[in-house]
């Protein structure tokens, strides 16, 4: 309902087999290109902002190109850069990524890969990564200390150079082995390119970071590597045959685009690396102890493909398991009942929800209620009428229901800000005058900003924390603020292994009946006849339908990093601020 945007995602192909080997068998050169492209397009959910994608050729002379790059802007970019792709732009080596900003930063200049080049081709490197980082004003601290100037300061461009650093001195120490040995011009250039130990880089390079990450990486000598973060946050999956190795950031793109089976793919350790040497031969390398796993729940939820396996279930029983509470909120009355759902991402929810009723013996009406028509266009500027088109954004099925007689149970996936529900789903289903509306969310209630690279980082914005604060004003609890932002303010101050969460004090007073009540009395528009009646998922039936996704900061705070901590509380620290001391 209430678009949320995701950092991105990644692919990488690693062609093991001669080029010719692919033209013979499968009768085209350019096999790793348009692998690369159906890895892409089926990633198009996490990225439309930006895409890019580079290549290396390993077969490539002194003289010609042989690392590659492309980047374009806006929803169509993957078509943009393939299309600009000719017979030249060949290799073995390949990388793609998709962008969403969560940094306010955009334009050209901040679209993943990034490159760094350089005469050795050793120390050419392209990265590009899902990830968010939190610590990147100490990481800038550190470089800039050893004498380093980044030109842009984003965490994009700081790990660039902090890993291009590193690469430079795993380079200088293979020339000084080389050097050791005898060897002289074309023979120590050799040397350091079959023998470039990218673990070691890693190692030097990660350990400075507190965040979420899948960071994928080539060099012109032609290795390639994905790291996980210790605390595997964000996700990473390959295959590996004697043909191709393959990255992306979700497991049915691969089965997909490679005719495989889920059985096939494995996803990666946190803290573990996949690491391709420009021999062909792969390893898995632990470049950091593994963390208390945190895996990303909101993937399960909304961000990833409902196409996979084990999600397309997880959503199924998110929605099941809402049964009880549902028929509670209707007094039981399922003759009088319509269910439904938000379009288009809540729909297995939906099968899951309809299922559970179905289970108790009970017939279920289902029909199609609203509708997403528009999406609201952004060249219109006056307040008013973009409000007016915001309305419309979704329509509704009329006589799909018996006016003031029966129910309405709505399925969505989450309800975060509540901009849409105010502004136009609950305006348009009031027009149907049900009995009664039950909005129901698969999701618990969001109460805190994400700052692993989901695009939610204001508690403002939230609506669950908007409502918590409204009850503490009209029960006089104005203290407890001043607490908190004391707290918060204190704590931002100190060491950066701070792992108390400030904030959840703000929630403790109240019960989450009491919160969605206050939700709904805010996000009710003027006029609205139709009571209304909010229904969360529990932070217990979540970790029962995704019990091996356990992140959940999003609903309860506990963020899994430091860097997560102390910039949530950092935020109340600007919310209280701005708010109070203007």
């Amino acid at each position: 309902m209430e678009e949320l945007k995701h950092e991105c995602g990644v692919a990488m192909i690693r062609l093991l087999k001669p080029l010719e080997y692919y033209k013979e068998k499968y009768g085209t050169p350019r096999y790793g290109l348009d692998k690369l492209y159906l890895l892409m397009e089926k990633q198009h959910n996490r990225g439309q902002e930006g895409a890019g994608m580079a290549c290396v050729n390993l077969n490539a002379t002194p003289g010609k190109e042989y690392m590659f790059r492309e980047k374009a802007e806006g929803k169509d970019a993957i078509t943009e850069i393939f299309g600009r792709i000719d017979d030249s732009f060949t290799g073995q080596l390949f990388m793609g990524h998709l962008r969403y900003s969560t940094t306010g930063k955009s334009g050209l200049q901040y679209v993943h890969p990034f490159l760094r080049r350089n005469n050795w081709k050793a120390k050419n490197l392209c990265l590009c990564g899902n990830f968010n980082m939190t610590n990147i004003d100490e990481v800038f601290k550190f470089i800039t200390d050893q004498g380093q100037s980044p030109r842009i300061y984003s965490d994009s461009y700081i790990t660039l150079e902090l890993m291009g650093h590193r690469l430079d001195r795993e380079v200088e120490r293979l020339f000084a082995e080389a050097k050791e040995k005898g060897l002289e011009g074309t023979g120590i250039t050799g040397y350091i390119d079959d023998n470039v130990d990218m673990a070691n880089v890693l190692k030097t390079t990660m350990p400075h970071y507190d965040g979420g990450y899948v960071m994928c990486g080539l060099t012109g000598s032609g290795e390639m590597f994905t790291m996980r973060d210790p605390w595997g946050i964000r996700p990473a999956f390959y295959y590996h045959d004697d043909e191709v190795v393959v990255v992306a950031s979700e497991r049915p793109v691969i089965q997909t685009t490679f005719d495989l089976q889920a059985e096939d793919i494995r996803e990666l350790k946190p803290g573990e690396s996949l690491i391709i040497r420009k021999s062909g031969e792969v390893k898995l390398k632990q470049i950091m102890p593994a963390q208390q796993l945190s895996a990303c729940s909101f993937e399960r939820i909304y961000f990833s493909r409902g196409s996979d396996r084990d999600i397309y279930q997880e959503r199924k029983r998110l929605g099941e398991q809402l049964t009880p509470t549902i028929l509670k909120s209707i007094n039981g009355d399922i003759e009088n009942t319509v269910f439904s759902y938000i379009p288009n991402t809540a729909e297995v929810a939906y099968y899951g929800m309809t299922n559970g009723i179905r289970m108790l013996n009970h017939d279920v009406r289902t029909e199609k209620v609203l509708w997403k028509d528009i999406k609201l266009r952004t060249f219109i500027s006056d307040g008013a009428e973009r409000n007016d088109l915001a309305a419309h954004v979704y329509d509704i099925s009329y006589g799909s229901l018996t006016p003031y007689k029966d129910n309405l149970v709505i399925i969505d996936d989450s309800i975060v800000r509540g901009t849409t529900l105010r502004e136009s789903i609950f305006k348009i289903l009031d027009r149907l005058h049900p009995k009664k509306i039950v909005m129901v969310s698969s999701s618990p209630q969001i109460r805190y900003p994400d700052y692993y690279g989901i695009d939610m980082s204001h508690l403002e914005e939230l609506c669950a924390f908007r409502a918590a604060i409204a009850l503490i004003k009209e029960r006089g609890m104005e203290k407890l603020i001043e607490d908190v932002y004391r707290n918060c303010k204190e704590s931002v101050a100190e060491a950066k292994s701070s792992l108390t969460n400030h904030v959840r004090a703000i929630y403790a007073p109240f019960t989450v009946d009491e919160i969605n009540r206050k939700i709904v009395e805010m996000l009710r528009p003027e006029g609205m006849q139709t009571p209304v009646e909010l229904v969360f998922q529990s932070i217990e039936g979540l970790h029962k339908a995704c019990p091996n996704h356990p992140g959940d900061w999003y609903f309860t705070g506990r963020y899994p990093t430091p860097g997560g901590v102390r910039l949530c509380n950092n935020a109340f620290v600007e919310y209280y601020q701005n708010k109070y001391k203007k």
